[in-house]
């Protein structure tokens, strides 16, 4: 369990929302109501309530931010380190130390008020002291506004912070930057970390967990660290060293033998004795990274030789924690983070040198001795040389083999398309797993079934011979065709017949335009121009005429056709043309003078239809019935447009209370709808 949580430290207001905060709390839970008629007890004792709630309320939110943030001589050096490193502790024990005094100059000056005003002898002396009080500790509140800005900023950015537990298992990665410690922690935990080609990608301690032994460990990931002087390095590189100093854990230093991060083996080999001051009483591992690009062989002998004295220097924490000198097992490894070759056994090697550790720092505490006393561990003597191996029957060992044959990796359809050429090439068959009596029918071709017949039975095996027959018989036939083709172009006929063939050429034409005039009706024939009309065949004389025949009045069609073919011009304007009584359409009318033109009275305007006359197509048989129907659409639409319905397919159902008339609370006397 994590002792150490940031994340829960309360948020620090700014300095203005902190007296806001007290000032409107003081008003709304104190009383706010006095009279200068009161008793002057009472009066006294209204102000110093008001003086004292403030001083609480300023002493419990002063007190909670002090008492929240860690103590750096309190808690782990580790983190007490760490914040050092990343705040200045000067700096935060300053701002604390100010939050501490003005909390202790709010209780005095609150104290001082409340001793005036236990003197106060009139409602405005009351009032000015308690003023004066609360303005004194506004003014404190004032003055450490940039304390409070501060911590603000520190506890944000504290509660970013992993949460690392200094005394549990750890596995510490470090090294140069850009040797792959942040592909690791991505390999073996579920961890995501930036993981970049350049240096200090990583600019703050990560952490991962991952599992050893049904035991929990944590992996932390460190910023690369510089070989240069202790003072020189950055905040980043000293948290990293900060971690190597406090934790105790299994340290991993990774070395990048292909020299792709960057820098040589000679310059890691430089940092690590420049930082093996750190590694003491530590369980220490060196990593050689990227042997994808250079395998360890395939260095060169001075690089070899730097290799093997950091091995050496790694054997002497071996030494101490009780090793032998002679087994260098687990202290120089090989791995590559890109194909996870060495991945795992890096992981086992760190995560068992520390647990080994662990066991024995505990088998040499104090507490040991009061477990053993309360177990007893049984170890048998062999009584003679004889060997007396366990007895399996034979039914269980065949069953085992049989179990062990059956376990044997199946080959996937990824394997078998890899084998077979990859995506693209290999095409999966989906009828190997079909269940038959016999495997060999899986490849037959399934009959289509149409109408419950195999398609297959009505198929000719010789129809691909026939189809080859019918193409060439059609050939025949249209060469045949070809040869006795001629176009009779009037070449080979005498002239007689030549003659004789243009008047039936001629005659057919007729025949055709006829048929199309007859063909076409009324609609579908253009409108003539009156430009065109120039036999004055369309004239309303021979359409009035027409209609007559028909036996139908051609007053309206007559009448509706000089409206519309009458201009905008004002010279022919419809009373001058009703008055002459010529036909608008003929073109002989004569042109009025001038006087006639002035005498002219304007064109009307437009008249409304009246709602009983009767329009050609609407279906009624005369007004009054046109009048009724009328009326009886206009009645039942009442009721819909009652009830605001857009028409008769409106089926909306209306909110029956309104959220507006309905929601919310009513104060005192408001029991009428708002």
């Amino acid at each position: 369990m994590v002792q150490y949580n940031f994340k829960k430290i309360t948020v620090v207001p700014n300095g203005k929302d902190f007296i806001d905060i007290i000032l409107s709390r003081t008003q709304r839970q104190t009383p706010t109501v006095v009279h200068k008629g009161y008793a002057i007890s009472r009066l006294r004792q209204f102000y110093m309530r008001k003086v004292k709630y403030t001083q609480q309320n300023f002493h419990e939110k002063l007190s909670t931010i002090i008492d929240e943030f860690p103590r750096l001589d309190d808690i782990h050096p580790f983190y007490g380190d760490l914040l050092h490193v990343l705040y200045n502790k000067d700096h935060y024990k300053l701002a604390l130390g100010q939050i501490n005094t003005a909390r202790n100059l709010i209780g005095k000056i609150a104290k001082d008020y409340v001793k005036l005003l236990k003197y106060g002898d009139s409602l405005y002396r009351c009032k000015c002291l308690k003023v004066a009080a609360l303005g004194r500790m506004c003014t404190v509140i004032k003055r450490i506004a940039p304390s409070l800005a501060y911590l603000e900023q520190i506890r944000q950015h504290m509660a970013r912070l992993p949460s690392i537990d200094p005394n549990t298992r750890t596995v510490l990665i470090c090294g140069y930057p850009n040797v792959g410690k942040s592909s690791f922690i991505n390999k073996i935990t579920r961890a995501d970390v930036d993981v970049q080609p350049y240096a200090f990608t990583t600019k703050s301690l990560f952490v991962g967990h991952t599992d050893y032994k049904y035991l929990r460990y944590q992996v932390i990931d460190t910023p690369g660290i510089l070989d240069r002087p202790f003072e020189d390095r950055n905040i980043i590189e000293m948290c990293s060293i900060t971690a190597l100093a406090h934790l105790r854990a299994a340290v991993l230093f990774f070395l990048d033998i292909s020299g792709s991060c960057g820098y040589s083996i000679a310059q890691q080999s430089a940092l690590f004795h420049s930082i093996k001051s750190l590694f003491m009483n530590k369980p220490l591992i060196i990593v050689c990274n990227k042997t994808d690009l250079q395998p360890l062989e395939g260095i060169s002998e001075e690089d070899m030789k730097l290799v093997m004295e950091m091995k050496a220097e790694a054997m002497k924490t071996l030494i101490g924690q009780g090793g032998e000198s002679t087994s260098d097992q687990g202290v120089l490894l090989t791995m590559s983070t890109l194909t996870e070759d060495g991945v795992i056994a890096v992981k086992n090697a760190a995560c068992e040198r520390l647990l080994d550790q662990r066991v024995e720092l505990k088998m040499k505490s104090k507490k040991i001795n009061e477990c053993l006393n309360r177990f007893h561990v049984a170890i048998p003597k062999p009584r003679d040389q004889k060997e007396r191996p366990p007895y399996i029957p034979q039914a269980v060992l065949e069953a085992k083999a049989k179990q062990a044959a059956e376990k044997e990796k199946k080959k996937t359809e990824r394997d078998l398309e890899d084998e077979n050429g990859g995506a693209g090439v290999y095409s999966a068959s989906l009828k190997k797993n079909y269940m038959l009596a016999n495997d060999e029918w899986k490849e037959d071709v399934m009959p289509e079934i149409i109408d419950g017949h195999n398609v297959y039975d009505f198929i000719d095996p010789d129809i691909l011979q026939r189809l080859e027959e019918l193409e060439q018989e059609e050939g025949l036939r249209q060469a045949e065709e070809a040869d006795d083709d001629f176009e009779m172009d009037g070449k080979e006929l005498t002239p007689e017949e030549q003659q004789a063939l243009a008047e039936i050429r001629r005659k057919k034409s007729l025949l055709i335009q006829q048929h199309r005039v007859k063909k076409s009706t009324a609609e579908s024939r253009p409108i003539v121009p009156r430009k065109f009309d120039k036999d004055r065949q369309f004239t309303t004389r021979r359409m009035g005429r027409q209609l007559s025949a028909l036996g139908l009045d051609p007053a309206l069609a007559i009448n509706r056709a000089r409206s519309m073919s009458r201009g905008r011009k004002r010279e022919r304007s419809p009373e001058r043309g009703a008055n002459d009584g010529g036909d608008i359409m003929d073109m002989d009318v004569d042109t009025p003078n001038k006087k006639q033109r002035l005498r002219s009275l304007s064109r009307s305007r437009s008249k409304s239809r009246p709602p009983g006359e009767i329009v050609p197509g609407e279906g009624f048989r005369d007004s009054s019935q046109k009048v009724k129907a009328v009326k009886l659409a206009k009645k039942s639409a009442k009721k819909r447009n009652k009830d605001a319905r857009r028409g008769e397919a409106d089926r909306v159902i209306p909110t029956l209370k309104p959220k507006h008339l309905f929601s919310g609370k009513r104060s005192t006397g408001k029991t009428q709808r708002r």
